[in-house]
């Protein structure tokens, strides 16, 4: 009786953690993503001389990065 209970367990958490996967690759894709994005338009600044965008951009990639 006990190993069924146990064998139950296993099972919602895997069931669990095959639902929370996608998610997590889904939320990780789109923050690599939005990092790309942050880092070509801080090269953009850097080339146009834009100290504020550039401080402004970095900042925000501070807060994504941590």
């Amino acid at each position: 009786m006990e190993n069924n209970v146990s064998n139950g367990v296993k099972r919602i958490e895997t069931n669990i953690s095959d639902e929370m996967l996608p998610e997590l690759f889904l939320n990780q894709v789109k923050k690599d993503f939005k990092k790309s994005k942050i880092l070509e338009a801080i090269d953009q600044s850097l080339e146009n001389k834009d100290k504020e965008a550039f401080l402004r951009l970095t900042d925000e990639l501070k807060s994504i990065s941590g």
